[in-house]
């Protein structure tokens, strides 16, 4: 059985993205209140992985994640591109007459945000998960509560779904991380590797960055994404985290050498498959 760490509690988008990236394959979850845990946990058990949202295709990166990957002693074995549709939901008993308020993540409520301005009658409410503001109005049994969670969640606590699909955007994804103690992931790597993510800094004068990117292109390595972040201490100086995807792995790896004199720091966070995508109702 494998061990899975996530942000949130079971329902929660993080929990339905661990079992389709592991579908067929039996695991336990492990509920955390905050993505720091799953690396502190993940410390003192190395058979664990951890699985951790990385960026939304409407709200954006979670950057926070990339340090968190970067500051600790895991590597990425995986991905998975997770379809996010929002279920707007109550008690069994309740209907749209008696709600006045509505709870989620406030990630998931911006991404609804036509939905809620159709209903202005609903307070609306953060929470830190879609799928425990579920779980809190049904076991406070909370009147005139509705949620905005999965369906699957809705199903999990016994809350009745009053309209499927409310997000605005219905081309909502998440990318989803899988991480893994760094020499468990050397003995799981994928025999078709074709992505990886690095990270480093460079030499502070004209063009170094542009050269870069440059001598990457020439070795046949796509970059796919570029986010920065200071360097604490170290003013006006940046982190990159760059995704890469390629076809031929010996090209890739030439490129990472030829790019060696140009940055300071560099490291591989990790080399995988890239991940596929589905869709949950």
């Amino acid at each position: 059985m494998k061990k899975v760490a996530i942000q949130g509690v079971s329902g929660s988008y993080h929990d339905i993205a661990a079992h389709q990236y592991f579908q067929g394959e039996e695991i336990e979850l492990i509920c955390c209140d905050h993505f720091r845990d799953i690396f502190r946990l993940m410390k003192e058990d190395s058979t664990l992985f951890g699985m951790l949202a990385i960026e939304n295709t409407i709200a954006g990166s979670l950057l926070q994640n990339n340090e968190l990957i970067r500051q600790n002693p895991v590597k990425i074995v995986g991905e998975y591109k997770l379809r996010i549709s929002h279920s707007f939901v109550c008690l069994p008993d309740e209907g749209w007459d008696d709600l006045h308020e509505v709870n989620s993540h406030p990630i998931a409520l911006m991404q609804c945000r036509e939905f809620l301005n159709a209903h202005p009658q609903l307070k609306v409410v953060e929470g830190v998960d879609t799928a425990l503001s579920a779980k809190g109005i049904r076991d406070n049994n909370l009147r005139g509560h509705a949620a905005i969670c999965s369906a699957y969640a809705a199903e999990l606590y016994g809350m009745k779904v009053l309209e499927r699909g409310v997000e605005t955007n219905k081309h909502n994804f998440t990318r989803f991380l899988v991480v893994a103690d760094r020499w468990e992931a050397d003995r799981l790597k994928s025999a078709t590797v074709n992505k990886a993510s690095i990270v480093f800094a460079v030499q502070h004068r004209v063009g170094c960055l542009s050269q870069v990117l440059s001598i990457l292109s020439y070795y046949q390595v796509n970059l796919t994404k570029i986010q920065s972040l200071p360097i604490i201490g170290r003013e006006w100086e940046y982190l990159f985290y760059v995704d890469l995807s390629f076809e031929d792995y010996l090209s890739y790896k030439q490129g990472l050498d030829a790019i060696g004199p140009l940055t300071r720091e560099l490291t591989i966070l990790g080399e995988y498959a890239e991940g596929r995508s589905n869709v949950q109702d």
